[in-house]
């Protein structure tokens, strides 16, 4: 009989009042139970972010560590060179050099991470370090003196200087430059240069070519195939240049006009204008004393260019192409001496091979 009443009892209909007292009950256990979720979620978050900056902070602790120790010996082996026998002293000079290398390597490889003041500074030191080594190397080592058994006749002094003024290039005035006064020095390795209007083409496959130069030109097309340790342009007007992936650093020295693709870990610009780049590198591109240069995603195609660029470690994009320094703009406002390219005035993907009308450099 009882059973009967509670079944009945169940069947009623339910007090509005104290189903709405219900609900409320429900929504209140509802909302704590979610702000306590929250409160834990925030408190994950927190120690998640103190955990990173902590990491951040003693990956840099440890970059500066080893960046410190090296140049300390790389100071000391300076200091050493005027009391190096003169016989080892173009090795232990040639020493010191790459040491320098492997220190540029070390701040590249680590500019992920690194404030962006710590890549300056320690890009500062180690252009200062560059600096000493090549004030050594031309108060150490004396150039060559060349002499002639036989003096020359008037007539033939004559006529060397007049055959001299007639091969003189008729753009020496438009891209004439002090070495003095260049960031860095122009290196006698193989490359191509003084060409005008031709297209170029190398291909490093196979072969054991470390550095490689490319100047001098005027309207030229350039297609480096492979990859090599490091890359020197200098004074090329209205050109284009396709370049596999280079291990090491891109040094560009005088600029116009032209558009450069290029992958690199570490890339330095000075005086370019109105010149458009497309690149990828590990760390940020570097420009000085330039104007009108624009910048862009990597965008080359040739067979075998994957596995060069995962040899070379740029497999990946690091999105650094849009994440110029401009030495000379200290001001924490944008640079206008460089922009991004807009993506309706970008090239598409850019196809190199061999064919066509290639030549190889020397």
């Amino acid at each position: 009989m009882e059973n009967e009443e509670v079944l009945a009892t169940s069947n009623e209909p339910l007090d509005p009042n104290l189903h709405k007292k219900h609900i409320s009950m429900i929504e209140r256990l509802s909302n704590r139970h979610q702000t306590r979720l929250d409160n834990s979620l925030a408190r994950q978050s927190e120690s998640d972010s103190s955990s990173s900056s902590t990491a951040t902070a003693t990956t840099t602790a440890s970059f500066l560590s080893r960046f410190s120790d090296s140049k300390r010996s790389i100071d000391s082996q300076l200091a050493q060179s005027r009391l190096t026998d003169p016989a080892q002293l173009r090795s232990h000079l040639d020493g010191i050099s790459a040491s320098i290398s492997d220190l540029e390597k070390l701040v590249a490889e680590s500019s992920y991470f690194l404030p962006s003041y710590e890549v300056r500074s320690s890009l500062k030191t180690i252009s200062d370090l560059k600096q000493t080594l090549e004030n050594l190397n031309s108060e150490l080592i004396p150039k060559k003196k060349f002499s002639f058994k036989n003096k020359a006749s008037k007539q033939d002094r004559d006529r060397s200087v007049s055959d001299s003024k007639q091969t003189a290039p008729e753009n020496a005035d438009s891209f004439s430059v002090s070495l003095e006064k260049l960031s860095f020095q122009v290196r006698d390795s193989p490359g191509l240069r003084n060409k005008n209007g031709e297209t170029l083409v190398k291909n490093f496959k196979g072969s054991e070519v470390g550095e490689f130069t490319v100047s001098d030109l005027d309207s030229c097309e350039v297609r480096l195939i492979g990859s090599v340790r490091a890359l020197f342009v200098h004074r090329l007007k209205n050109c284009r240049v396709y370049a596999g992936p280079v291990t090491g650093s891109i040094l560009i020295e005088g600029a116009e006009d032209c558009v450069f693709v290029m992958a690199s870990h570490q890339i330095r610009i000075h005086n370019a204008k109105g010149t458009d780049f497309y690149l990828r590198v590990r760390s940020r591109p570097i420009i000085e004393d330039s104007t009108g240069v624009r910048f862009a995603p990597y965008c080359l195609s040739y067979e075998g260019i994957e596995e060069d660029l995962r040899e070379a470690s740029l497999n990946e994009e690091t999105g650094n192409w849009g994440n110029v320094d401009d030495f000379k703009w200290l001001r924490a406002v944008q640079s206008p001496n460089w922009s991004v390219l807009p993506e309706n005035e970008r090239v598409g993907m850019v196809q190199i091979s061999n064919s066509g009308d290639g030549i190889e450099g020397n």
